[in-house]
């Protein structure tokens, strides 16, 4: 696997990273085509709001430049770019550290077709988010709410599992955003208390207001998403698939899921 740390090539990283020892960080995943990163302008601003709200001191132009020229020489394939606080001593206290930065190539992920076109079944997960605003809607180092429910389930049936927070209101999924369809409009949960704010997520809901569709940001609780006319799942790499089954409930994939499907289909394939 490719990898780069602090703009060279290594394949190892300093023991003293807080990024290791205490998960003070970030991170992107972002979907490469023809050397471009997809979605860039969201993913850095989400990870530079991060690193504002963490108070680690990143480079905005270096850290572009270095990630434009990683993606070109990826040409195809994925780019996950990690920030951490640097290295530091025993302790919680920051110390006064230049910021890592490390980015890893993989291959695109070969999801099943048939999960966007027919849909997926959902797990209903039993670990909870816990509700943390200063934290929320970042993608942070700290993912063990998020490994310890997607261990929750081996079978191939379930592609992803659905994430509620402590209160039982619906989140999101382990790697995914989620939207439900009622009567033509559409509602995704409010991610102010916990949950990650995905790029696709907000790309979605601005093109999709764009088009006239009417988009409502709120809490979801479980009885209105089991209510909805129609499921979706959103994410960076694979765009939207419908959910067609859930705790016994299924649902055809509708008109506004098709819909949303295009504008991923979109802005994937420019």
């Amino acid at each position: 696997m490719h990898s780069w740390v602090d703009g060279r090539e290594a394949e190892s990283l300093s023991l003293k990273d807080r990024g290791l020892a205490y998960g003070d960080g970030l991170f992107e995943t972002l979907a490469v085509r023809a050397g471009r990163p997809l979605l860039l302008e969201r993913h850095l601003a989400r990870l530079f709001d991060g690193c504002a709200r963490l108070h680690i001191p990143l480079d905005p132009l270096r850290m572009r430049a270095e990630l434009l020229a990683f993606c070109g020489e990826v040409g195809e394939g994925v780019a996950k770019l990690i920030v951490t606080r640097g290295d530091g001593l025993r302790g919680y206290a920051p110390a006064a550290a230049a910021p890592r930065r490390i980015l890893q190539a993989s291959a695109m992920p070969a999801y099943p077709a048939d999960n966007a076109l027919s849909g997926v079944c959902l797990f209903p997960c039993s670990v909870r988010l816990a509700e943390q605003p200063l934290l929320a809607g970042l993608k942070h180092l700290n993912r063990l709410e998020q490994v310890m429910a997607r261990a929750e389930w081996q079978d191939a049936e379930h592609a992803e599992g659905l994430m509620r927070d402590v209160s039982g209101r619906v989140i999101e999924g382990v790697y995914s955003n989620l939207f439900v369809g009622h009567d033509g409009v559409l509602s995704t949960p409010d991610l102010r208390r916990c949950g990650v704010a995905g790029v696709m997520r907000g790309e979605l809901l601005e093109r999709a207001a764009a088009l006239g569709l009417r988009c409502r940001v709120r809490d979801i609780e479980l009885d209105e998403l089991l209510a909805a006319d129609e499921v979706m799942l959103c994410n960076s790499l694979y765009g939207v698939w419908p959910v067609r089954e859930f705790q016994g409930r299924h649902w055809p994939v509708g008109p506004l899921t098709r819909k949303l499907q295009a504008i991923a289909r979109h802005l994937l394939d420019c």
